[in-house]
């Protein structure tokens, strides 16, 4: 008999789960609290317990070739960076094209996971689920946690002297649903991130005055990159990858801020990050600097305390009458059903194998999907972290000793601090950790035979996007139509946005690009020649 999987969740994480299972021959049933799929994705007019919950006019960060399931395409004239309720329509459209609806049992919440009695020898677990207030136990061969980990808002109320005392209201950016009740009021957002800032420049239309507080700052990077192609389609490459990952630290460090103040000076306008090389998570506005430039947003530092009607920031400035503050302050990683040891079993620190397997386990039948944080997309991420996760559940694939996997965990948190800094330890390098995932499957393209065998394939392979087609393109799980979705993935980046033609349309030419890059190694390389020659 096949293997029975419980999945949680039925957003982009449990979608994939449940097609990869299906892939294996193992027999998936999918919990979902709500009565639809798409998790984050799934707008409501309000937040619901225990579920994502997104603003009215949330668009996605990453553009449509870049964060598309990697052998399902998203339609020619869908843009590039889609509204919310556009994704949505592609994980419908997903789920019936490959059958998956008939798996997810709807407004279902899991309550309880445990091990069975006999889990050293049979690694089963015991789900309990709850609907119309009646409960089920039911034992799974294994289970894939795909609930996410925008759920629990992180809300830091004891971290800010004086809150309780404050006369205007606050709340957390998972209660914010759009700037209509804001109208004419001041509001102090504290937190830089996306949600941040996505609410601090909509508020800035309406509010009389909107500031922000961060107390690290960040990188702000515009959707539209250079020559006003999509960011990811340009930055997300496979040999600029390579060429950050073989530099030495200093020039690349260098590059990295060089790249990221291409678009406006950072410090000018107070978002310059107080460790400046570090790799984390930039933020993703188009609009962010232009409302600081007109007045309507200000940036200040961390909030020192408040009092009855204001905040008082750390530089001594003073926010007064404020009406109201947003928490910005991102989320916890809590899974309620399930005991908190066995995702973070030292340290409270999360420790998971390559993000995904509790490596104290006895037996490796549970998996985590979709934790992990990058520059790349959420989708073919999870799609892939799914592909070997149901591989080992279906005992096609091994996991190393866990002392080997300890082992990794340490060695990997050593280079995260590094690039990403204390506060983004589930962040990992995209494109190296695509790689790993997929070489333990044999789908990690091989670039060198491609050069031998498909030279035009191979440059769009490796100096293009690193879209999530290339990992459908070998080895198990191929995808017949992965090669032309590559050499066509330009067509339908431009088609949408050509929608008056002027002239022939202009892609991206990889050598000038190169070119560029390389400029200041090698200048670099001559300077050190012409001294020590």
């Amino acid at each position: 008999m096949a293997k029975r999987v419980a999945i949680v969740g039925a957003g982009v994480s449990g979608l994939a789960a449940i097609r990869c299972c299906l892939e294996e021959g193992l027999e998936p049933t999918c919990f979902e609290r709500s009565d639809d799929i798409g998790g984050l994705w799934k707008f409501s007019e309000h937040a619901e317990e225990g579920r994502a919950s997104i603003y009215r006019s949330v668009f996605t960060n990453s553009s449509k070739e870049m964060m598309c399931f990697p052998d399902f395409p998203y339609p020619d004239d869908y843009p590039n960076y889609m509204h919310h309720s556009k994704l949505q329509e592609y994980l419908r459209a997903f789920a019936h094209a490959k059958s998956l609806l008939g798996h997810i049992r709807f407004e279902t919440l899991v309550t309880s996971v445990k091990k069975c009695p006999g889990f050293l020898v049979t690694g089963q677990w015991t789900v309990v689920t709850e609907k119309d207030g009646k409960q089920e136990s039911t034992v799974f061969d294994a289970v894939m946690i795909c609930s996410g980990h925008h759920v629990y808002p992180n809300l830091p109320t004891d971290s800010f002297p004086g809150l309780e005392q404050l006369q205007g209201n606050y709340l957390h950016s998972r209660d914010y649903k759009g700037p209509e009740a804001f109208k004419g009021k001041r509001v102090l957002v504290i937190g830089l991130g996306n949600s941040g800032s996505d609410i601090a420049v909509e508020l800035s239309r309406l509010a009389a005055q909107v500031i922000i507080s961060t107390r690290s700052g960040s990188w702000v990077m515009s959707r539209v990159w250079d020559d006003g192609y999509p960011w990811d389609m340009v930055y997300v490459t496979r040999f600029a990858s390579f060429l950050l990952n073989i530099l030495p630290s200093f020039v690349s460090d260098w590059l990295y801020v060089k790249k990221m103040n291409t678009w406006f000076k950072h410090e000018n306008y107070g978002l310059v990050p107080l460790n400046r090389p570090l790799r984390k998570e930039p933020v993703f506005n188009d609009e962010l600097p232009s409302r600081i430039l007109c007045g309507t947003v200000s940036i200040k530092p961390g909030v020192k305390k408040f009092t009855e009607t204001s905040a008082v920031f750390e530089d001594g400035t003073v926010f007064e009458a404020i009406d109201c503050v947003i928490f910005a302050t991102g989320y916890g990683y809590a899974y309620p059903f399930l005991d908190d040891s066995i995702i973070k079993s030292r340290n409270n620190e999360v420790t998971l194998y390559k993000g995904i397997f509790p490596p104290q386990l006895e037996k490796s039948t549970l998996a985590v999907i979709g934790l992990v944080q990058s520059l790349g997309a959420a989708i073919p991420t999870a799609d892939l972290q799914a592909r070997w996760a149901a591989k080992v559940l279906a005992n096609s694939c091994t996991l190393p000793t866990t002392n080997e996997m300890m082992d990794d965990i340490d060695e990997k948190m050593g280079k995260k601090l590094k690039w990403f800094g204390q506060s983004c330890t589930l962040q990992t390098d995209y494109i190296t950790y695509m790689d790993e995932l997929a070489s333990f499957i044999g789908a990690k393209p091989d670039i060198a035979w491609l050069f031998l065998t498909d030279p035009r394939l191979a440059l769009e392979v490796f100096f293009g996007p690193c879209s999530p087609y290339q990992f459908r393109l070998m080895g198990p799980g191929k995808w017949e139509g992965a090669r032309n979705a590559i050499l066509t993935q330009w067509n339908r980046t431009l088609r949408p946005t050509r929608t008056r033609a002027v002239s022939e349309a202009q892609q991206p030419h990889h050598f000038y690009n190169l070119l560029k890059m390389l400029s200041f190694p090698l200048l670099l390389l001559a300077v050190w020649l012409t001294f020590y020659s």
